[in-house]
């Protein structure tokens, strides 16, 4: 790549597409599995709370992996890190479809998990070290309107492909995609953009800020947990991120069933049915694009980043909140879904503020202290998948229960967010 040293190359904007890229993959690979459950319990002979039990293991893997994740693209950089967990999570897709039983499906979900962890950390290091400023919020909202679209028309995408070829056969195409991502990434990235080949100094000029500069200059240098654990605000952020998980997991896993059950859809109505359930998450990637390019607008009225953030967060869990119990009051499913979406729109006038967060709180050790946050966020994402199917048995299967659950979790996440000071850098980050 060559070009006029005066002239920007604007190789951010490269990055971006990759990110965008990588984030549909993701919720492609990971989503995928609750629009085929129908036909893999039929197969493999699985009960609710066994299927519950499978995706609650990809939960607690992407859990326990988040901070080693994280940590490692702020040791050896994103680059590297990246390329090597979509190979793992991309192989493991594929072997979904080879599962044979209970125990090998929760086995291979689990490893799944494993290498998905570290994606959203080292993409937000790779931000951190390319973007400054209001350009970190803008780069996390376009990425999770990716991921959030991603999430909504899998389920059209894969309704679609069930009726040409088998579930286990979605799963090897599903899984190849991300090498091909891989491979292409690889070449072309580098962990900061002084690296870079193709970044002439216009380029890196207009990058690199003091707080990008750091880069991985001191990678090698120990995260400040003391800081991190001592830090009400990273408890709160990450209390408020585990009750956005909660609601969030339903409509990555249980959502399908819902609509089936709750409205008595069947296979004739199988992309009615998918239709549906993309409209929360087409709802809540509009939410992250619109706050991500209204928190600029709005820190320049109200003169407080911190205000913004704070005020964007509580009521975007208040919303997600209020929507829930609205839900539980129609029959209509068409109007039901409306209000699940609005909800997600709720919770996600949370994500950009969060990510961002962590950029600023974290500094060099951004990758470390957002795979915390998703870490302990992803307690929610672990309890939603086992807990749903539990609460909706002991209610009898009235589907309004579970949801009101929700609600209230998504009520405590409004509180924490009023606790938190999402600018003030940690101790020695």
């Amino acid at each position: 790549m060559t070009s006029n040293s005066a002239t920007p190359t604007r190789a951010g904007r490269t990055l971006l597409r990759y990110s965008v890229a990588l984030a549909v993959i993701l919720y492609l690979d990971r989503v995928c599995i609750s629009q085929s459950q129908a036909n893999i319990s039929a197969e493999l002979g699985l009960s609710k709370q066994q299927m519950g039990i499978v995706m609650m293991m990809f939960s607690l893997a992407y859990a326990i992996f988040e901070v080693p994740g994280g940590w490692l693209g702020d040791r050896i950089g994103p680059r590297a890190v990246l390329t090597r967990i979509v190979v793992w999570w991309s192989a493991f897709t594929m072997a979904t479809g080879l599962a044979v039983g209970f125990w090998s499906l929760t086995a291979i979900r689990f490893l799944f998990g494993v290498g998905e962890a570290g994606a959203f950390p080292n993409l937000t290091k790779a931000f951190g070290n390319w973007f400054t400023g209001e350009d970190r919020t803008r780069a996390q909202s376009i990425m999770w309107l990716a991921a959030r679209w991603g999430g909504a028309f899998t389920p059209l995408v894969v309704v679609a492909t069930l009726d040409f070829m088998t579930w286990r056969h979605s799963f090897f195409l599903f899984g190849a995609v991300g090498f091909v991502w891989a491979v292409l990434f690889y070449r072309w990235f580098r962990n900061t953009p002084a690296e870079h080949p193709g970044v002439n100094p216009a380029e890196r000029a207009r990058l690199a800020g003091p707080d990008a500069a750091a880069g991985d200059a001191h990678a090698h240098v120990n995260p400040p947990w003391t800081a991190i654990l001592a830090s009400r605000s990273v408890w709160l952020l990450s209390l408020q991120y585990a009750c956005l998980s909660y609601g969030f997991w339903f409509y990555l896993t249980w959502m399908p069933t819902y609509i089936r059950e709750q409205f008595g859809m069947t296979q004739a109505d199988r992309y009615q049915a998918a239709g549906l359930a993309a409209l929360p998450l087409f709802l809540a990637g509009i939410s992250v694009w619109l706050t991500g390019k209204l928190t600029p607008w709005l820190v320049q009225r109200v003169g407080s980043v911190a205000r913004v953030r704070r005020g964007l967060g509580a009521t975007g869990c208040g919303v997600a909140c209020a929507m829930l119990v609205v839900a539980t009051t129609f029959e209509s499913p068409l109007l039901a879904m409306l209000a699940m979406g609005v909800s997600c729109f709720g919770n996600d006038m949370c994500m950009p503020g969060s990510w961002t967060a962590c950029m600023d709180l974290g500094g060099r050790f951004a990758g470390t202290l957002s795979g915390f946050m998703n870490m302990m966020g992803m307690v929610g994402g672990l309890l939603a998948p086992y807990t749903i199917p539990i609460i909706l048995d002991s209610a009898g299967g009235n589907w309004d229960v579970p949801i009101l659950v929700i609600a209230a979790v998504y009520f405590v996440g409004s509180l924490a967010w009023l606790g938190i000071d999402p600018v003030t850098p940690l101790e020695g980050a």
